[in-house]
């Protein structure tokens, strides 16, 4: 059993998004072991070769060879050789970023990088995030919980609310990578977005539209405690969106970082990511995403695993920082050597 293990895929709609931060990751760390987890359940040992020389992987889905080697990753971590192991998450979305997958392993005591499950679980509701976050002093966005299933239900609920902002981004309450984000301008967007989130398995979220200045900031634990990454700016096309696609595929964004922005407005959102990771109990790294306006910063999510691609916005900051990849990686197994013993 390798002393490290990349656990990548899982049951979630961004598990693509997961294979690609594998990739970066598992090329940085050449000892370590890469292990698959199938939409299916299973786990699978992969070859590290063949995870690097998957293409196109925010499109095409991984094709694990042969047969499970585990049937759940529940049977994975049951393993005796999995005890001694510290597994890196590169795991993003529903099963692998809520809280689930690190419920297993602290039961069984096993190390693993990114927050714990209760801090997973808290960061991954964006509701319940809001109000711990709020509650900690920081400026939050007016949000309602929309309805599910019944569009009648749906459509009064976000029209109420679009007369009430006049404009309104609609989002799934528990999921990430901009999957299925609505911008509301009018009346017109919101009828297209109506079907949609009645016809969702997953609970959504209307939220004011804050026009101003959109930075992300990555926050590290390490040795001396946690630190703010330079923040990245996203600058968005007039008329697009920072959906998944102009995410990872398009060219309708720029990402610029370190963020063409006053060393005020830098220091004010570093400051929000800060209180965001400590309001929610995070440990390992983060990275919040939020709007700067003539008043100030305004939260707006937290990722608990957020990306690690070649393109994603940890790398980029960590870069500008000066901190290489290497010792990004290494410094999360450590924390989780060290999160392990403490329990």
């Amino acid at each position: 059993m390798p002393d490290v293990v990349v656990l990548f895929g899982g049951p979630s709609p961004e598990r693509k998004v997961s294979v690609a931060s594998a990739q970066h990751v598992a090329s940085v760390l050449e000892e370590a072991e890469a292990w698959f987890w199938a939409p299916d359940g299973g786990v699978h040992r992969v070859d590290r070769a063949a995870l690097l020389a998957h293409a196109r992987p925010f499109e095409v889905e991984f094709p694990p060879v042969g047969k499970p080697r585990f049937a759940s990753l529940a049977a994975a971590l049951d393993d005796p050789g999995s005890r001694s192991a510290v597994f890196f998450l590169a795991l993003h979305g529903t099963g692998g970023e809520d809280g689930a997958a690190q419920q297993l392993f602290e039961e069984r005591r096993i190390a693993f990088t990114g927050p714990g499950a209760e801090a997973s679980r808290k960061a991954f509701d964006k509701e319940w995030a809001k109000k711990l976050v709020s509650a900690a002093g920081v400026r939050i966005a007016a949000s309602v919980r929309l309805p599910r299933g019944d569009e009648k239900a749906v459509r009064s609920a976000l029209f109420a609310f679009l007369r009430r902002q006049g404009r309104v981004v609609v989002k799934p309450v528990a999921s990430g990578s901009s999957v299925g984000l609505y911008i509301i301008h009018s009346e017109t967007d919101a009828e297209r977005a109506v079907a949609g989130v009645a016809g969702a398995k997953e609970e959504y979220l209307a939220e004011s539209f804050v026009p101003g200045t959109e930075l992300t900031v990555g926050i590290v634990d390490g040795e001396s405690g946690a630190r703010a990454l330079p923040p990245t700016e996203v600058r968005v096309e007039r008329g697009k969106s920072f959906d998944y696609e102009n995410k990872y595929i398009g060219t309708a964004a720029r990402e610029i970082t370190p963020a063409e922005v006053p060393p005020e407005t830098s220091r004010s959102a570093q400051e929000t990511a800060l209180s965001a990771h400590r309001a929610l109990g995070c440990e390992g790294y983060s990275r919040t995403d939020v709007i700067c306006d003539a008043r100030g910063t305004v939260f707006l999510e937290i990722n608990t695993l957020p990306g690690l691609t070649r393109r994603s916005f940890v790398p980029q900051q960590l870069q500008a920082e000066g901190t290489s990849m290497r010792s990004f990686l290494d410094g999360q197994i450590a924390l989780a050597r060290r999160r392990r013993d403490r329990r």
